[in-house]
């Protein structure tokens, strides 16, 4: 068996990154694509490698020079017009040497386990395309096949049809294919297709005509687990170098994204907030229908938004203002408030971040589970007063949750000393009773009126890709100040369309809402049975577990993630924590929340 590698192209979507480097010379972590492409090819008993080298070849060439010659033998094949031809004219100018030999056929902008190509190599299936199944973020060639697994259709870009993605698997551009296929069908067809259609094509195109011929020449080998990326453009090479990144760094380089994990394949992630169950609504359904329409007009502005927004969440107009998430508003409201910032630790650090640190007034409660109440609260501000105090109910990460009752009888205390009392309760809708535990009511803030409510529609809604927060208040100087403060145009048209059609979907967000809470109460339960975790009570869509020794919480996050693809949030080095070891758990769908128990509770994983 021999390896093929298609190098001759400029990868000119990577911008600077090729513009003195052929693509397969661009570095993942360190190291260059072609070394890892040629070290994990020199494990497997090769007769030789030819790569087909157009751009920069000669610095391709020079660079490998004879590094591998005790493992490979490295034949070269130039094509000397890559910038006006496509990959199929450079695997022609290899068709002989494709005829020699059993042949692995890949592209040079891969990079993929290493385990990969052995589950090629050891199939006993004479002709084969390493498939993996359709997600939204993949690109390129598609192909359709039958229960046997032979293909019957190669789907081009230009014959891609978005309802029909169920039955698509992307190709890797790996193929395995025999010396028989390559003489008598591949190269043949190849040789008549250049003839007739020219060289400025794919050479994938050849194998969509032997498909029609219903011959069954070509098998797709799925692949489950294995990670595999295609390096086209600076998004790919940033993504790559999260799945692949060594130990040290791999958690810095998920954490760093701050979500985006859609394009992640098969990863479950357990660290951003969501309520997994509104997003089953028919609401959905409805933005999808109105998709080209909301994309392609302008959203109206913040009086016409902040209408909509008092219709949702029945508050006055003047008592409330949407924003671009509430990451736009907590930016705007902490640059407004003068004085200090009453804090509790551990915490949603984005408030806390957006003050001096020599302004905060900072309390810890001293418990094994970080629960407070509001008594705690008025005893401890109360001998440390602070101008601005910010309750974030239930508190993330501890899950802690202060009563309706207990936070008004802490909002007339803060109105008699004098502190403006803000409440974030993004999680409210999580907790048990969550009708009767919103402050959103125009009674209660009127009562309060230097009380201030934050509030994420992405937690408890689950529509995080809208961006779409709300805060309120009867303090209207206040809010005239903000909504002046944030763009006229501040929010985009599906968030205003949301809010525009919410009213119709409300009892389908109650719904979700029980769902959720009785998905929680069996997921604590299954929890609570993993011997090296420690669970506290929660009312969010969240648990703080403390890990306990000797398994430390990035053990366990490494551990999750390199082999069950779950993304956990290590927070023992939150501030405010006791040094122990911790993690933040979200609750997700039944389904999702068994795979998680199954994989914490592996042997593998405990002995680790």
């Amino acid at each position: 068996m021999q390896a093929i590698i298609l190098a001759a192209g400029m990868g000119r979507r990577l911008a600077e990154y090729t513009q003195n480097n052929t693509k397969c010379m661009v570095e993942v972590n360190g190291v260059r694509l072609i070394d890892r492409m040629l070290t994990q090819l020199a494990a497997l008993d090769l007769q030789r490698v030819v790569i087909v080298v157009g751009y920069k070849g000669k610095e391709l060439t020079e660079y490998i020079g004879h590094r591998y010659d005790d493992r490979l033998t490295i034949e070269y094949v130039n094509n000397p017009v890559y910038d006006t031809t496509n990959n199929i004219y450079s695997l022609a100018l290899a068709k002989q040497q494709l005829t020699e030999d059993d042949t692995l056929l890949l592209e040079s902008d891969l990079i993929i386990d290493d385990s990969i190509l052995q589950l090629l190599v050891s199939s006993p299936e004479p002709n084969l395309a390493l498939v993996a199944k359709y997600e939204s973020w993949m690109d390129g060639t598609m192909v359709r096949m039958d229960s046997e697994r032979n293909i019957v259709n190669f789907v081009p870009k230009a014959a891609f049809r978005y309802k029909d993605t169920a039955y698509y698997y992307k190709t890797l551009n790996i193929y395995k294919f025999s010396k028989d296929f390559s003489r008598n069908k591949y190269v043949p067809f190849l040789e008549a297709y250049t003839k007739s259609v020219g060289n400025n094509e794919y050479y994938e195109n050849v194998l969509r005509i032997i498909s029609f011929l219903d011959s069954h020449d070509m098998k797709a080998l799925p692949l489950t687990n294995e990670k595999w990326y295609e390096i086209d453009d600076k998004q790919d090479l940033d993504i790559a170098e999260a799945l692949f990144a060594d130990e040290k760094d791999i958690i810095r380089k998920y954490y760093g994204r701050y979500g985006g994990f859609w394009r992640f394949p098969k990863m479950l992630d357990y660290c951003y907030l969501v309520n997994p169950y509104f997003g089953e609504s028919r609401i959905i359904d409805e933005m999808e229908a109105y998709f080209r329409t909301l994309i392609t007009e302008y959203p109206s502005g913040m009086k016409v938004n902040t209408l909509l927004a008092s219709k949702c969440w029945k508050v006055r107009e003047e008592y409330i203002i949407p924003g671009n998430g509430a990451a736009e508003l907590i930016k705007s409201l902490m640059s407004m408030l003068p004085g200090t910032l009453g804090v509790i630790r551990p915490t949603f650090e984005e408030y806390p971040n957006r003050r001096d640190k020599d302004g905060l007034v900072t309390f810890t409660p001293h418990n094994p589970d970080y629960r407070y109440s509001a008594q705690d609260l008025m005893h401890f501000f109360g001998e440390h007063h602070a101008d601005n105090l910010m309750l974030i109910n239930p508190d993330n990460p501890s899950g802690n949750f202060i009563p309706i009752d207990d936070v008004l009888a802490l909002a007339r205390w803060c109105q008699e000393q004098g502190t403006r009392l803000i409440v974030d309760e993004s999680f409210v809708d999580f907790s048990v009773g969550y009708a009767d535990n919103t402050l959103l009511r125009n009674d209660i803030l009127e009562t309060y009126p230097t009380m201030c409510v934050m509030k994420s529609i992405s937690k408890s809604y689950g529509v995080p890709g809208i961006r779409l927060g709300i805060f309120c208040s009867a303090d209207t100087a206040l809010i005239a100040r903000m909504k002046k403060d944030v763009s006229i145009w501040n929010l985009n048209s599906f968030a205003e369309y949301f809010m525009q059609i919410f009213s119709k979907y409300e009892n389908d967000y109650k719904r979700a809402c029980d769902r959720f809470i009785a998905e929680r109460s069996d997921f604590e339960e299954k929890l609570r049975r993993v011997p090296y975790l420690r669970v506290m009570p929660t009312q969010a869509n969240y648990f703080l577990c403390e890990v306990l020794p000797p398994l430390t919480a990035r053990q366990l996050v490494l551990t999750t993630l390199k082999r069950h693809n779950i993304l956990l949030r290590d927070c023992s080095d939150k501030t405010g924590l006791d040094g122990k070891q911790y993690i933040r758990v979200a609750v997700r769908s039944h389904a999702d929340n068994t795979r998680l128990i199954e994989a914490l509770l592996e042997g593998k994983l405990k002995g680790s």
